[in-house]
């Protein structure tokens, strides 16, 4: 019968997208692995690969479609000997329009009036198993009960990939662990409603700007981490003289390879370094169980138009600055035209996030969850210190902010975390020892 081609979450925070894109049209024949369409996350634009092979009997979803949700049927894909008359009548989704749709009750689809089918194979406890007619034909020919296959298609659908990777009597292999989908992207709160608060405006001249996929999930993200994260602050006073002497002195070494360290790149490998010497505050909360994780996997906030991105370097402990800062700035690239890969801007157990550059003396960020704490920097400024002769003199001074999850990380732990990021970058020279 016809396959159902499902709008694919391409992001654990994806719950609706824009479909930007086809890439095939009706009639055309595919096979897995070819690309069907381009679609806008709420991070990026990615491509769409097919899971199986057949005939594009209909595009259900049209181009520029906006708010199609996660598990639509976008198109409907035809086996050998299926024709469009298989196709039940279901009626296409309309794109998104700035009027708001009245409500309605959705006609149940019919369904498609074909021949019956032979019996599909069924599980142990009676339920059907879900096969494309390709998938069948191999497991009959290396003798799979299909029974025993674990379908990686939509909705669980066995297709061609997971037959041949199937040996004859395998059990069945455990499910692998999913993401489980962030909070709703939609903004709702316990505040006054949008047409309350328009309402308070009447007569007021204002532009109002529609929510972006990206900004609605920021404000879902964040609203959730701080209603549900018991954050708390540590604050350090942190001296740059003498990595500031020392970046000067690496700058002009490597300029003929042109490398510029940038103050950024001394700060993420000082983190990194830190949560090899603090391994317990590596860890990241997962709603039952703390995951205390080896390598250093450091986020950096990078801002975009309209939001930002926490790109990860990962095992940062490992590279050299010079590596850090090539790394940085091509995700950084990347960042601003969107085109990051969702694994890379998903996971680690730390960020940064960087204000410095703008002239913010200190501030306290919010924890991007699951991440177990965040650095907030600011800008290095001249002050007055008492140095260690007890004299009073001038020094560079960067003030420093870690928001901490206490759920994951108590507060001498968080202490002794921000501590040895204060020693790195007061001490440069022994980061490269």
């Amino acid at each position: 019968m016809p396959t159902e081609i499902l709008m694919p979450a391409l992001s654990p925070t994806m719950e609706e997208g824009t479909l930007a894109k086809w890439l095939v049209k009706e009639g055309d024949t595919v096979s897995a692995g070819d690309l069907l369409a381009e679609i806008e996350t709420d991070k990026a634009t990615m491509e769409f690969e097919a899971v199986d092979e057949g005939i594009v009997g209909k595009i259900i979803v049209a181009e520029g479609s906006e708010g199609v949700k996660v598990n639509t049927p976008i198109a409907v894909l035809l086996q050998d000997g299926e024709s469009a008359d298989d196709i039940g009548a279901a009626p296409a989704p309309k794109a998104a329009s700035s009027e708001a749709p009245k409500a309605e009750a959705s006609p149940a689809p019919v369904a498609a009036q074909a021949a019956p089918a032979p019996a599909a194979p069924a599980t142990a406890d009676g339920s059907r198993v879900f096969a494309s007619p390709l998938a069948r034909r191999i497991a009959k020919e290396k003798g799979l009960d299909l029974s025993q296959v674990k379908g990686s298609g939509p909705k669980g659908r066995i297709v061609k990939a997971d037959v041949e990777a199937a040996k004859p009597g395998a059990a069945p292999t455990a499910a692998p662990a999913t993401a489980s989908s962030a909070a709703s992207a939609t903004t709702a709160s316990s505040g006054p409603s949008a047409d309350m608060v328009a309402r308070m405006y009447t007569g007021r001249e204002y532009e109002e700007i529609k929510l972006d996929g990206m900004r609605k999930t920021i404000a879902a993200r964040l609203g959730e981490a701080k209603q549900t994260i018991p954050h708390f602050y540590l604050r350090r006073d942190i001296q740059l003289d003498a990595l500031l002497k020392f970046r000067s002195q690496l700058n002009k070494q490597l300029e003929s390879r042109g490398v510029k360290l940038s103050v950024n790149d001394f700060i993420i490998k000082a983190c990194a370094l830190a949560l090899q010497q603090v391994p317990d505050a590596n860890a990241v909360w997962a709603g039952d169980r703390i995951l205390k994780l080896k390598p250093s996997d450091v986020a950096v906030a990078v801002a975009i138009e309209g939001g930002l991105f926490t790109p990860v370097l990962r095992d940062a402990e490992q590279k050299s600055l010079s590596t850090l800062s090539a790394q940085m700035k091509d995700l950084a690239t990347r960042a601003r035209d969107r085109k990051l890969s969702p694994e890379e801007y998903q996971g680690g157990s730390f960020a940064i996030s960087n204000l410095g550059m703008f002239g913010i003396d200190n501030f306290d960020a919010v924890i991007n969850p699951p991440h177990g704490a965040i650095l907030a920097v600011g800008a290095g400024v001249k002050k007055p210190v008492v140095n260690e002769a007890g004299e009073l003199a001038v020094a560079t001074v960067m003030s420093v902010t870690l928001s901490v999850d206490h759920r994951v990380i108590d507060g001498a732990l968080g202490a002794a975390l921000l501590t040895a990021i204060k020693e790195n970058l007061e001490n440069p020279v022994a980061m490269l020892a």
